[in-house]
């Protein structure tokens, strides 16, 4: 994993533990019913500010990723077009060669029968 990716699972880490620190936090405390509802319902406006920043941010990470995968798809098939490359070359030769040897066998054959 690269580190950009590292980084952006962390910034999304950190901002979804916040959120719920938060709320357990704000369960937690030691206020009346009435101060805390004020505070719950506080964080329940900003929760789709939160929801759109941390979209935001997973929308990021999932272009990065989508152009890290493309990078390293291209570079995986430029080196698979050069092992078939490879591959057929060593092919060619190899069936050049057997060609050589049959044709010096039939030779061999020819002189043997004249003999």
């Amino acid at each position: 994993m690269s580190q950009e990716n590292k980084t952006g699972i962390f910034i999304g880490g950190m901002m979804i533990g916040s959120a719920v620190g938060t709320v357990i936090g704000l369960l937690i405390a030691p206020r009346t019913g009435k101060e805390t509802r004020k505070v719950i319902k506080k964080s329940a406006d900003a929760i789709p500010e939160l929801a759109e920043d941390l979209s935001t941010s997973i929308q990021f990470q999932a272009d990065r990723l989508s152009e890290s995968t493309i990078e390293n798809w291209e570079g995986t098939l430029n080196r698979l077009r050069q092992a078939i490359a490879a591959g057929v070359e060593a092919s060619q030769k190899t069936t050049g060669a057997a060609k050589s040897n049959l044709q010096n066998q039939n030779i061999n054959s020819s002189v043997v029968d004249r003999l």
